[in-house]
């Protein structure tokens, strides 16, 4: 999408969400418009087809077969591609419905050192906001504008229940985002590569900014929590939601394929040591079913994040 607006003389396009783009023909059928169809169903039958097929997979044809109609039929509602994706994404966003603001007490935070005299102004704190998806963003929240309105679909939601303990709203902010990128094995793809300005993403984002910001951490510090927290769930969540898929395609179940992917490692002379030096680590993680140890690695890892947090407070960082 990029090379060809270059290649026409124009600028590139940043985000779907930065175009004010009415769909041709004023939203009436008739002059070629099909009837019956508008972008939050073509969104929706978008997400569908990139959870059934995946993102390699997919196409405008292979779209406009699921919903009956003409490739370019398609077109009247969205420019491109990438544009139909994106809104996907934000889309895919929507499931995750964040606590509501409420008047919490904000705990002092820690103020920042003084600059020193002649220093001149103290740097930006926190991440600057990038111009163009080129290179794209890092995935994950990363602050917003201001969430517009969207008539996007109403999912079945991820609670994440106010609470006056930042810790369970973090907990809960956390849970929701892992099981998003689980859902949705393609979304982790996407969202390194677009802006990620939708209004459910930036919601997202916003919520998770006011939760940081309650911890008492310095101001200079907060974006480094959020980066701490939220890089590790994509990490994580991102591998889970692929082993997943891979389960699913082997028609295998997620304890069958580890063993035998075991068994198959352990076979294989250049492995076989590595695997004999982490046998202390798989005994000391307990029995269970891979589900259950993924579960418990996660919850662990994510209080170590949560302690990290504390003890910066309490040392004033």
């Amino acid at each position: 999408m990029v090379r060809a607006a270059e290649r026409a003389g124009r600028p590139p396009r940043t985000s779907v969400w930065l175009e004010d783009r009415a769909p041709r023909g004023g939203g009436r059928g008739g002059g070629g418009q099909p009837s019956g169809l508008d972008r939050d169903r073509i969104t929706a039958a978008t997400v569908r087809l990139l959870d059934a097929e995946g993102l390699t997979k997919f196409s405008m044809r292979r779209l406009a077969a699921e919903l009956n109609v003409t490739a370019m039929s398609v077109y009247w509602y969205v420019d491109t591609k990438d544009d139909l994706l994106e809104l996907a994404l934000d889309a895919a966003f929507g499931e995750i419905r964040p606590p509501d603001p409420e008047p919490h007490p904000d705990p002092e935070p820690h103020p920042d050192p003084e600059p020193h005299p002649g220093s001149g102004p103290e740097p930006h704190q926190g991440p600057v906001p990038k111009p163009g998806p080129e290179p794209g963003p890092e995935p994950g929240p990363e602050p917003g504008p201001e969430p517009r309105r969207s008539a996007g679909r109403d999912p079945d939601p991820d609670p994440a229940p106010a609470s006056a303990d930042w810790r369970e709203e973090l907990r809960a902010l956390a849970r929701a985002y892992r099981a998003l990128l689980v859902r949705h094995p393609w979304l982790s793809s996407l969202a390194g590569t677009f802006l990620n300005i939708g209004p459910h993403a930036v919601a997202f984002q916003l919520a998770v900014q006011r939760v940081v910001r309650r911890t008492g951490l310095r101001t200079a510090g907060q974006a480094g929590a959020l980066s701490a927290v939220f890089r590790f769930v994509y990490g994580f969540g991102t591998i889970e939601g692929h082993f997943v898929r891979r389960c699913a395609a082997a028609g295998m179940s997620q304890d069958d394929y580890h063993r035998r992917a075991m068994s198959a490692v352990t076979r294989e002379p250049g492995l076989r040591e590595a695997v004999r030096d982490s046998a202390d680590l798989r005994q000391a993680r307990g029995d269970g079913t891979v589900e259950e140890i993924r579960d418990r690695d996660f919850a662990f890892a994510l209080e170590l994040l949560i302690a990290g947090i504390e003890t910066m407070v309490r040392r004033g960082e």
